[in-house]
């Protein structure tokens, strides 16, 4: 709808977790390399962790794209609400294996099988799990008995396992604590610096499309990231609606005002006087990430 006005090609702030999109700063670069080490030297078990939107997923998606033209085997679980079976299940058939018995102790002998098969040829296989904070002991249990699979020298499954800062907090319990020895390597992904800020919204207009002319005045940048706190989804949704405003008004570039009245109508403008505990902080952005994206979903539906 806004996209002729501004001389766009496509929507740059969507919130899908494209690869195309993503925004590589220095720090992002530090934990796409750490993730392509570990599983290019066979480390085993990787953990990476960040804040709700702050790109785990396109970074994985990177990553799984990488691997796919490297050839490498992957299997990508993002349902943290499967049982036990059912997650083997889900990543053999994303391996591309077929098996006959359901037992659990079958189909690791199979998987163990095919795993020593790409090892003899030089090949490799990667697991990777999504929201990982979501799942069960019992399945958190079952993928550290996957490291068992192995020779004498190397590691024949290499496992990322992703998720919030409460994945952090669960490993830490102490019937977990044989899964947590097994980490071999930690990344993490982290909020963008005001200057990342400017350059990530720069980056994703360019990619969708924008000519010389500024889209957003750069007071309406600055706000932008104190509202967001430098977290990349909530930047997109302010971006987005911020857009939509504009455009409604018919003002290029998009003003402060604009942004300022989004983060009223959303409450991103509320002041803490101390600073929050973790977990509340991470229920209020999720909270506002939630109540952005139903808004958007409900302007995209046709009237």
């Amino acid at each position: 709808m806004y996209k002729k006005f501004f001389g766009l090609r496509e929507n740059p702030f969507n919130v899908n977790p494209d690869p195309r999109y993503l925004f590589l700063t220095r720090h992002t670069q530090e934990t796409l390399a750490c993730l392509t080490y570990g599983i290019q030297h066979r480390r085993g078990f990787i953990l990476l962790t960040g804040e709700v939107g702050t790109g785990k997923t396109t970074l994985l998606n990177k990553l799984l794209g990488w691997l796919r033209r490297q050839r490498v085997a992957t299997s990508f679980v993002f349902n943290p609400g499967l049982d036990s079976i059912q997650f083997f299940d889900y990543m053999l058939a994303d391996f591309g294996l077929n098996f006959e018995s359901r037992q659990k102790g079958q189909m690791l002998l199979k998987l163990n099988k095919w795993l020593l098969e790409r090892y003899l040829v030089g090949g490799t296989a990667v697991l990777i799990v999504d929201e990982a904070q979501n799942l069960s002991a019992e399945v958190l249990e079952e993928i550290r008995l996957l490291t068992n699979l192995e020779t004498s020298t190397e590691k024949l499954l290499q496992i990322v396992l992703s998720g919030q800062p409460e994945l952090e907090a669960k490993l830490s319990q102490p019937d977990l604590r044989q899964l947590r020895q097994r980490i071999t390597l930690r990344c993490k992904t982290e909020p963008l610096t005001m200057e990342e800020t400017e350059q990530y919204i720069s980056t994703r207009l360019r990619i969708a499309g924008a000519d010389s002319r500024p889209v957003f005045a750069q007071d309406a940048i600055e706000a932008v990231h104190a509202y967001s706190r430098g977290i990349p989804r909530v930047i997109n949704l302010l971006c987005e609606h911020g857009l939509v405003g504009a455009y409604a008004e018919q003002k290029r570039p998009v003003p402060v005002e604009t942004i300022q009245e989004v983060a009223s109508e959303f409450k991103l403008d509320v002041i803490e006087t101390s600073p929050p505990a973790e977990s509340d902080e991470s229920m209020r952005l999720m909270e506002a990430i939630q109540t952005l994206a139903t808004f958007m979903d409900k302007l995209r539906r046709p009237r």
